[in-house]
């Protein structure tokens, strides 16, 4: 093993923070210093329902956000991820799959009212005809080319699943119908 002052003369930089007087933060490791900073911990927001907390703190911060309560099937996925650790990738994958059907159940939740979402208009895809779209696409080293082959699926994959349910759901009623004998 090369001694630290062969390592320092070779590569700049290396062993900087090795001499505690030279060290930039050493000064705050001795306890007791006076910064000059005068902070009293904030009143505590309450909650108007149990919020998630990750197991590697004791509490939730002193305000957070209240716009949305987790609700649904992606409340209760969101609420599980939460048993994990935040350092484990099941707790991040866990809280994007609750965002993805989050989504979902908001389409779905569109469908049954008046004015369902419409992805033709909403997603932009009219301006790709209109604005030279291919153009700007065709010859370009744009990060979204590679991956563009899934947009459609993503995006109308919901609709046609939709449409696929409803027709055999359809289906199902009419020959249930049709089996029925007449009294």
């Amino acid at each position: 093993m090369e001694p630290a002052d062969s390592l320092r003369a070779r590569i700049p930089g290396w062993g900087a923070d090795l001499d505690p007087a030279d060290r930039p933060s050493y000064p705050r490791e001795q306890p007791g210093i006076q910064t000059g900073a005068h902070w009293d911990f904030p009143e505590r927001q309450p909650e108007k329902w149990p919020r998630e907390r990750s197991v590697e703190h004791a509490f939730v911060t002193p305000v957070f956000g209240t716009s949305t309560p987790p609700a649904g099937v992606s409340g209760a996925i969101r609420k599980y991820a939460y048993k994990y650790s935040e350092g484990r990738a099941a707790h991040w994958l866990l809280l994007i799959a609750a965002d993805r059907v989050d989504a979902t159940e908001h389409h779905l939740k569109s469908l049954a009212t008046l004015r369902p979402d419409n992805p033709i208009t909403e997603t932009g895809v009219l301006s790709e005809f209109r604005r030279g779209g291919l153009s700007s696409r065709v010859g370009q080293k744009r990060a979204d080319v590679s991956h563009q082959w899934m947009d459609p699926i993503i995006v109308a994959g919901p609709w046609v699943l939709a449409a696929v349910g409803l027709a055999a759901a359809y289906r199902t009623l009419r020959k249930e119908r049709e089996e029925q004998p007449d009294d």
